[in-house]
């Protein structure tokens, strides 16, 4: 029999302001830090999603010293960092070329399917992508396109998570689906620029590998 490990051991924050979801698609009614709805056969093993609560984790990094990292060693759990007023109205991806990427905005599309249907989309890729992977991109922009009620690509080069950051919040986006690759430097962010008070009370995040 396998033994379920706790979500404590994975990550570095308490229990108590994490929430796991088991479903692999997520209901239309679906809101972070509420009861999961039981209407679908749940995984076994990891949760599909953990959420937490961006003000509770503003919190809670503000007791440190120092910023701590979400998880021990990163796993392959989809986190969502949620604002109160949690929206997936304006969903913004970052697509950079590899397969890891790729894998979570299917992983995303999968997961959330009944609940952006009605949403904006934007993608956001390097200005060069290997000819190798232009077969990919154009898929991944098709399954954006068809899973959405309007999406629209550019190329950036953006680096670091300050510059979506930066973006998302200029072009009122909701939701920045991006790779764990950015967990660290968005917890140093968190850490260093929260004073008291989101930044955006209309950005959250999903972050997954």
């Amino acid at each position: 029999m396998e033994i379920k490990t706790p979500l404590s051991i994975k990550f570095h924050l308490p229990d108590e302001i994490m929430r796991e979801y088991n479903c692999p698609v997520l209901a239309r009614d679906f809101w972070p830090g509420q009861e999961e709805s039981l209407m679908c056969d749940s995984l076994d093993g990891d949760p599909s999603l953990v959420t937490i609560d961006l003000t509770k984790i503003l919190d809670w990094l503000r007791q440190e010293e120092l910023p701590k990292p979400l998880e021990k060693e990163v796993c392959d759990i989809p986190v969502l960092l949620f604002v109160p007023d949690f929206s997936t109205n304006h969903l913004l991806f970052h697509y950079d070329g590899t397969p890891q990427s790729a894998q979570l905005i299917r992983h995303f599309i999968n997961l959330f399917q009944n609940k952006i249907k009605n949403s904006k989309a934007t993608i956001i890729s390097p200005s060069f992508i290997p000819k190798s992977k232009i077969k990919e991109e154009q898929e991944l922009i098709q399954l954006v396109a068809k899973s959405t009620r309007e999406t629209s690509f550019i190329k950036f080069n953006f680096m670091r998570i300050g510059d979506f950051w930066s973006y998302a919040v200029k072009h009122h986006c909701t939701l920045l689906v991006t790779t764990k690759n950015y967990q660290s430097d968005l917890t140093k962010v968190l850490y260093h620029f929260y004073k008291s008070k989101l930044w955006s009370d209309q950005l959250s995040f999903y972050l997954s590998i």
